[in-house]
């Protein structure tokens, strides 16, 4: 892999963790070049589907590490690489992902490496978590300690494009049957050095909803002539909070948020408006919870605005499902970690997200398991989306080990090998 600077400043030596295994060792040799390829990255950040310049630097990286195969342009500008093992005896294929697109946001920060394009920054880190699997990439190949065959998949479109659905409906499964498929994020409520995980839910569904109200417009001094939508839309919002209070188990886990409110102009304050639009999210973790939950919107809506004169209908969008770990694989997965950062450094029962994730969708096509990356915070290391975040790239190796690791340990090699 060919070090890379950014804006000119050289990549000075950067602190390492410490951590166990031949794979983490052999890593950390190069985490300065990680580290410039990272923040190269960082500086050119894309959204989803136009992560162009991303891709051409991670197929030149590839390249380089000496991958036996690149296939591009899967779900638009997606790529999978492909490592095969010393021995391929045992037929095994295990698939790793990173996402690689940035946010709609301007970035605050003032290091050498911030984005160079106004209204856009890696604000969640895809740009350290495609480092990594690149890192990991360089081991497997210089190595290839395993028998069977790894699946690099650097997957475009995560923020709320659903690239892991559009990478799935191109085919990637049916051209690159994996038997299991393993992801991580970086995470800043945890310290570097640790990993979580546990073996069932890690983040919500995430649902779009519009709340379309229509009533009757008029002045303001005379509303008993009207059907005041702006009146109706206070009600539902009240009212649908009733629904995960009141319908929803207390052991099961919902949120219904009211986001944003449009209605009338703000320059016309003596004219009520003839219709209102609400819009908002719902997130759950149990199918039936959300199915729950959509009927009681739409249900509740509809009679909140008849009681008023007016109409309320509701559109409900899935966005993205649940993404739930398989039990056996995220037991191993945590394995796998507590061989690099010790057992006592390894959350296995971490508590769920009701953020959400569109790694969703590969866990609804194979098993897999989805883990967290201790990211911690500090200057540069704030909370995810947010205008000062910046990835540490203290934590590249041993994200790197992870991922190698864990196609070491699921497709070990034969003792004679």
């Amino acid at each position: 892999m060919a070090a890379a600077t950014t804006t000119g400043a050289s990549i000075a030596q950067p602190a390492r963790l410490r951590a166990g295994g031949r794979a983490f060792s052999h890593i950390a040799q190069f985490h300065p070049e990680l580290t410039a390829f990272r923040r190269d990255l960082h500086a050119h950040p894309e959204l989803g589907f136009e992560e162009v310049y991303t891709g051409s630097r991670v197929k030149e990286a590839l390249k380089v590490c000496g991958v036996d195969e690149i296939h591009d342009g899967i779900g638009r500008t997606g790529i999978v690489a492909v490592v095969h093992g010393r021995s391929r005896s045992s037929g095994s294929m295990i698939g790793l992902r990173a996402d690689m697109d940035a946010l709609p946001m301007a970035e605050q920060n003032d290091f050498t490496w911030k984005s160079c394009k106004p209204g856009l920054m890696h604000g969640c880190g895809h740009d350290g978590h495609t480092a990594m699997l690149v890192g990991a990439a360089r081991y497997l190949a210089a190595t290839r300690h395993f028998d069977g065959t790894a699946v690099l998949i650097f997957q475009p479109g995560e923020e709320g494009f659903a690239g892991a659905r559009v990478m799935i409906e191109d085919g990637l499964f049916e051209r690159f049957p994996v038997q299991s498929v393993y992801a991580m994020h970086n995470w800043p409520a945890m310290r570097p050095g640790t990993i979580g995980l546990n073996p069932g839910p890690m983040m919500a569904s995430a649902d779009r909803i519009t709340i379309e109200i229509a009533g009757r417009g008029g002045h303001g001094a005379h509303p008993y002539q009207t059907v005041d939508v702006v009146l109706v839309a206070a009600h539902i919002i009240t009212a649908v909070q009733g629904i995960v209070s009141r319908n929803v188990r207390p052991l099961d886990s919902a949120v219904v948020s009211l986001c944003a409110i449009q209605a009338g102009d703000l320059g016309a304050f003596s004219v009520l408006p003839g219709t209102a639009t609400l819009v908002g999210t719902v997130r759950t973790f149990s199918p039936a919870v959300q199915e729950m939950v959509e009927q009681r919107l739409k249900d509740l809506c509809s009679a909140v605005a008849l009681g008023f004169g007016a109409t309320a209908t509701v559109r409900y969008e899935r966005i993205y499902p649940a993404t739930i770990n398989t039990e056996g694989d995220a037991r191993f997965a945590g394995d796998v970690a507590a061989s690099l950062v010790g057992e006592e450094n390894v959350v296995r029962d971490l508590e769920p997200s009701m953020g959400a994730e569109d790694f969703s969708f590969m866990l609804q096509s194979k098993p897999g398991a989805y883990l967290r990356i201790g990211q911690g915070t500090g200057p540069g290391h704030s909370a995810l989306h947010n205008n000062r975040y910046d990835f540490n790239d203290e934590i590249l190796p041993l994200g790197a080990a992870l991922h190698a690791g864990l196609v070491e340990q699921a497709m070990p090699l034969p003792a004679a090998a």
